[in-house]
């Protein structure tokens, strides 16, 4: 029985294996086929078809392609030039994906700028896109607005559905000046020369640790997002994908887009999450496919039963972050026949499937396809921050069950490219050199992980979030999903804090407690499942926690925090000498920072 079920897996697996290949194969950076010609291949083959619905209307391919060629028109019009950017700050909706792959059809690059920011994040985000002219609509502009005065050029606003009354110097509305462009396909002389080498969009980081950075994503990045996903999800014309992800993150607008438009597919588009209404509206429009964040799924199990939740018709949930302890009951209770976990990065060039559909694990690569995939895990330092160097003052590769960094080849085909971010010296910071040979040259994910002997790799933590404490390592994502499971507890972060005299950092977990929080249990828990360099030495208790908006808990602003409870308004807690969570007062902080306390 087990060598039958092990022949499954690894048929699964090559199925799996060979759907992407068969995908990805053509592509190559001197090529001048761009992901318009992917999209405009698409349009010729299912003019007729639904493209793309949202909560407004819904376009077939060919009404679609029509509109990006006016967007590309409209840049034209507006003497926008090769090299040149426009950002876009819009929610899900049709013309986000019309006026980005319009661009590309004129050589000109869009920023896929975050709609939920404002204020300095997003003037910042503006300002790193040096885009003069930005598209907003009636859910964005007064932001994008208030941020452009931070700005130290002038720049345009055009805003969709925009009454004429509101229109002034600097914002104009945007429907009247598309409208009137043409729906012809610009001639592709208009992009000759340009090669897949050329940058196509700029998707930021989501900003979890700082400010976002802009990661240039070249048309062989976008298109091997795309047609990646096309091929290893196995999707046709007959299906539909759901996306309530935001479309200027990876994950929703290059792999759920290229699912969906890269096969004949509709693409159902919402413009924000909600877990009360997921199940009905996956079953009203009829969804097959779904893309999603780890958390998303989450957020589904921990709501109460609906009586829908097993009426859909969906065949496979395809994403990352899926956590293992979410995994199986997501699947089991509403009845999903298949989840394809993958790992990537937006900026990165190192990847991984999991095909077989193991629960917990991210990808794997068996010692039969090695070669073919671009994903190493090198031994590293904690302390130093580095991968660790051996006499030779190469890396060294890690053994199964070891924990290391996982970097990625940097070369000169597509699928090892490395575009890096808008600012030179941050794409200096993710490469790693004289790893295995000198002068080779590596990517840097800042992604812990372990591999098992048999190719399946697990995620450990982010370099960073990983502290030590009592002279061991604490992995913050482990720590944080045992204590969600903790009685009375709804979600958890975990991140270590530096304490006066102590080594290394103490762990402090925010807690948003479902229904009232009892310490005592809480700490019961605690000491039964953690080791004790792992249990939290302080405690924060809030009503909710902040994300960004692909679902990622914001920790840096915890982070800066800390404990001080005379800044911190919400419940605090301090583990006493005995195991017992206590409240946290001025004097115990006071001889904290002091170096007097036991902790």
């Amino acid at each position: 029985m087990r060598l039958i079920a092990r022949l499954k897996r690894e048929l699964r697996y090559l199925k799996g294996l060979r759907r992407l290949s068969q995908r990805i194969k053509p592509i190559t950076l001197e090529s001048p086929d761009l992901v318009c010609d992917d999209f405009e291949e698409a349009v010729d083959r299912w003019p007729d078809r639904v493209a793309v619905i949202d909560e407004q209307r819904q376009l077939t391919y060919r009404e679609l392609d029509m509109l990006a060629n006016r967007f590309g028109h409209w840049a034209k019009g507006r003497n926008l030039r090769r090299g040149d950017t426009v950002a876009l700050v819009l929610p899900n909706r049709i013309e986000f994906l019309a006026a980005w792959m319009g661009f590309t059809k004129v050589g000109v690059a869009a920023a896929l700028v975050n709609n939920q920011l404002t204020g300095a994040a997003l003037a910042h985000s503006l300002a790193i896109s040096k885009a003069h002219h930005i598209i907003a609509d009636t859910e964005t502009w007064q932001a994008v607005e208030a941020a452009s005065g931070k700005l130290d050029k002038a720049v345009m606003i055009w805003v969709l559905d925009l009454p004429d009354s509101q229109e002034a110097s600097a914002r104009r509305n945007l429907d009247k000046a598309i409208k009137s462009a043409s729906g012809v396909r610009p001639d592709r002389s208009v992009r000759s020369g340009l090669t897949n080498r050329d940058i196509a969009l700029y998707i930021y980081t989501s900003g979890t640790t700082g400010l976002p950075k802009a990661a240039r994503i070249s048309h062989s990045r976008a298109r091997l997002y795309m047609r990646a996903f096309a091929g290893a999800t196995g999707t046709t014309a007959e299906d539909r994908v759901y996306c309530v992800l935001p479309l200027y993150h990876s994950t929703g607008g290059l792999c759920g887009v290229g699912t969906a438009l890269l096969n004949g597919a509709a693409l159902i588009l919402r413009r924000k999450f909600s877990a009360t209404q997921f199940w009905p509206d996956v079953v009203a429009t009829g969804a097959t496919r779904f893309v999603y964040i780890g958390e998303l799924c989450r957020y589904l199990v921990g709501q109460p039963e609906h009586p829908m939740e097993r009426d859909h018709r969906l065949k496979l949930a395809f994403g990352n972050g899926l956590r293992p302890e979410v995994w199986t009951e997501f699947q089991k209770r509403f009845a999903i026949p298949e989840i394809l976990e993958f790992y990537g990065s937006t900026e990165g060039n190192a990847s991984i499937f999991n095909f077989d559909g193991k629960p917990g694990a991210i990808g794997r690569i068996p010692g039969y396809v090695r070669n073919r995939l671009n994903l190493r895990l090198v031994r590293f330092d904690l302390d130093a921050g580095e991968p660790i160097r051996g006499a030779n003052s190469l890396c060294q590769e890690c053994r199964p069950g070891e924990i290391g960094e996982a970097i990625g080849m940097i070369g000169s085909e597509a699928r090892l490219e490395y575009s890096g971010y808008a600012d030179k010296a941050a794409s200096e910071q993710k490469v790693l050199r004289d790893v295995f040979k000198k002068g080779d040259a590596w990517f840097r994910t800042g992604d812990l992980m372990r591999q098992d002997r048999d190719g399946y790799f697990y995620f450990v933590d982010r370099i960073g979030d990983t502290y030590r404490w009592k002279g061991e390592n604490v992995s913050t994502t482990e720590v944080a999903e045992r204590l969600a499971e903790a009685p009375g507890v709804a979600e958890a972060i975990v991140y270590g804090v530096p304490t006066p005299g102590a080594e290394g950092k103490a762990g402090m977990a925010c807690i948003v407690a479902s229904g009232r929080f009892n310490a005592k249990l809480f700490g019961a828990y605690v000491d039964e499942q953690l080791a004790p360099y792992a249990r939290p030495v302080f405690l924060r208790l809030k009503k909710d926690l902040q994300t960004t908006g692909t679902f990622k808990y914001r920790k840096v602003d915890l982070v800066a925090e800390g404990f001080d409870p005379s800044k911190i308004t919400d419940q605090l807690y301090v583990r006493d000498p005995k195991g017992a969570y206590v409240r946290l007062k001025p004097e115990r902080y006071a001889e904290i920072m002091a170096g007097e306390a036991k902790l």
